[in-house]
């Protein structure tokens, strides 16, 4: 029946060995892209700016059209053209010559530079310069943001507004990108209301099926069923076996302790599936479990509110960061120094929530730090992970904080 009681460490590897990242693509119009991630290297067909352009409005020409010009003896140049942003002028310009310009705009043959529009005077269809320019001041050349050839994007980019910009500018109306992993998010306890309803006697509402969904959706899933299951083993396992189907991974909360109502350790034999762990050495949410289900893992996490958002944190985002191949769902530690104390002691491994923010970490009143408490978490971004047999941490200490 699988190993009681292991390290943190050991049950996210049994986790991702037992994970399998997903491989198949789609393609997407990149206007849909946003928060995907790419299925191959991207490369620039063209240069870009594919032609040397204005960097600002003002007269083009050959710099040494206005060698010798100043103040007192002004150079005069015709302007026989005039060109304009999404236009191009087959015609090139001779040496003593200047054509009107925008920004954005192919700079013509035969000119080398650009003078600002407030810099000159017109007189006459004529425009005074006085000074000299440099060949290519104020100047952009063909291929000065990128080079035909060159790698824009790499395999497993994560692809937000930056990159949709640098993909619409190569002119990629579509991106190949893996699919999203599929979760199913089930929760169970007869004890549930959902939100909305009428509280009864001996009833709560349902908090982690709202909760764990949000986080799935930040973390970029598609979760394709979120739902409650009645407290009975026959009917879990029934549900669960059709979603197994239709899903890349399975995350449960509640059911997996110890009492009558723990309905995992009935479910998971209906199931014919193997638990490959029950109960990690940490707190909170000791009692997580576990499986693989017609080849999809499943993860069944503590019920209680707290113990499921840190086990969550700790053994669901590294699955998902199996299945989708995103390096923003990597597990981040860091090292903090502690704004105030926590005083109880930690004799076995304890997560704690806290807020980090430049290189502190504050923890919350300590009296509000029951896995069955959520409201404390409001405003909390990390988790400080405390080793076991810990007496107690003083203001001041460096801590390991594990980013959210």
């Amino acid at each position: 029946m699988g190993v009681m009681g292991i390290e943190l460490e050991q049950a996210v590897e049994v986790i991702i060995s037992h994970t399998r990242p997903i491989e198949d693509t789609e393609l997407l119009p990149i206007i849909q892209a946003e928060g995907r991630i790419t299925a191959g290297d991207v490369t620039a067909a063209f240069d870009q700016p594919p032609f040397p352009r204005s960097p600002l409005d003002g007269y083009s020409f050959l710099a040494d059209s206005v060698k010798g010009a100043s103040e007192n003896a002004p150079a005069a140049l015709p302007v026989i053209a005039a060109v304009y942003a999404g236009e191009y002028l087959e015609q090139e310009i001779s040496d003593g010559e200047a054509v009107k310009i925008t920004t954005g705009a192919p700079i013509p043959k035969g000119c080398n530079c650009v003078v600002r529009q407030e810099d000159v005077t017109v007189e006459n269809g004529n425009i005074l310069v006085r000074s000299e320019l440099k060949a290519y001041e104020n100047y952009c050349f063909p291929g000065e943001d990128y080079k035909k050839g060159s790698k824009l994007l790499n395999k497993g980019d994560e692809i937000h507004f930056v990159e949709m910009g640098i993909l619409a500018s190569a002119g990629y109306g579509q991106i190949q990108v893996y699919r999203r992993p599929r979760i199913a998010l089930l929760v169970t306890g007869d004890e549930l209301l959902a939100p909305g309803n009428e509280r009864l006697p001996g009833k709560i509402y349902n908090s982690n099926l709202y909760m764990l969904h949000g986080r799935l959706n930040e973390l970029g899933m598609d979760v394709i069923c979120a739902e409650q299951l009645k407290d009975e083993p026959v009917a879990a396992a029934k549900r669960l076996a059709e979603i197994s189907s239709m899903a890349d991974a399975i995350i449960t909360t509640g059911g997996v302790s110890v009492g009558e109502k723990d309905i995992f350790h009935q479910v998971l034999p209906i199931l014919g599936c193997e638990r490959l762990f029950w109960r990690v050495r940490l707190k909170p949410g000791t009692p997580a479990m576990f499986s693989v289900l017609n080849h999809k893992p499943m993860l069944n996490l503590s019920g209680n509110p707290f113990a499921a958002a840190t086990t969550f944190e700790l053994l669901a985002r590294p699955m998902l960061h199996q299945l989708a191949g995103n390096e923003r769902l990597a597990t981040k530690r860091i090292q903090a120094v502690l704004a105030n104390g926590f005083e109880k002691e930690s004799r076995g491994r304890r997560f704690v929530r806290a807020a980090y923010h430049n290189g502190a970490v504050k923890i919350p009143e300590i009296y509000k730090h029951a896995s069955g408490l959520l409201a404390s978490m409001k405003g909390c971004n990390c988790l400080i992970d405390i080793q076991a047999d810990t007496k107690r941490l003083t203001a001041g200490e460096t801590v390991t904080v594990l980013l959210l």
